[in-house]
């Protein structure tokens, strides 16, 4: 367990944003889950009314403190963890120089964009404004999202995994907490979650 009035590590801030469709919720869920397991004080502040697919979703979460306002300041993030390339420039302002961006590189081209009256951002794009606020980039392809029994694995949980392994929140949360989490919040399909979530964590980048 870590003691979080004692440790560096905290007050820790994850915000989280994607698109409708994806389960950036779930994230949340777990990850909160987990720092309830360990003891960890957590205020998990999502977004709703906008979670049709496609729609624009975010969720906050501070770890670490028993009272704490629902917003994460600007520059006050420790890891953004962005679920769709365009809606990722929205979470950048965030970004704690220092803190881990990982961006899930998926394109879900809104409808401007789809009519040629947007341009939708190119992944450079992205990396080059994370690298001006002093942030960590991390960008994975979906083309590395493994499949089971010929279908992809969840890609909520299989990036949950990589942020495990790649970034802070591996300092914060132990795998096997995120586990057991993840196995209470889908006791029916935990197999392919489990799969996802240990395919996130093992990824050679």
């Amino acid at each position: 367990m870590v003691e979080e009035t004692s440790s560096p590590l905290f007050p820790f801030n994850v915000y989280l944003v994607g698109v409708g469709g994806q389960g950036i919720l779930t994230i949340g869920e777990i990850i909160s889950q987990a720092a309830f397991l360990e003891g960890i004080p957590v205020n998990f502040f999502p977004t709703k009314g906008m979670a049709q697919r496609g729609g624009f979703v975010k969720a906050q979460l501070r770890l670490g403190k028993d009272i704490v306002g629902p917003a994460i300041p600007e520059k006050g993030a420790n890891l953004v963890i962005a679920m769709e390339r365009s809606e990722s420039l929205k979470a950048v302002r965030f970004l704690k120089p220092g803190g881990d961006f990982l961006l899930w590189d998926f394109v879900w081209a809104p409808t401007a964009v789809m009519l040629g009256k947007e341009s939708y951002p190119e992944l450079e794009i992205v990396r080059e404004k994370v690298r001006v606020a002093g942030g960590n980039f991390i960008s994975i392809s979906p083309s590395l999202l493994p499949l089971h029994e010929g279908k992809p694995v969840p890609d909520n949980t299989f990036i949950l995994g990589i942020a495990l392994k790649r970034t802070s929140l591996g300092k914060i949360l132990p795998f096997t907490s995120v586990e057991e989490a993840l196995q209470k919040r889908f006791p029916r399909f935990s197999g392919v979650n489990l799969l996802a979530l240990k395919s996130g964590f093992t990824l050679e980048l």
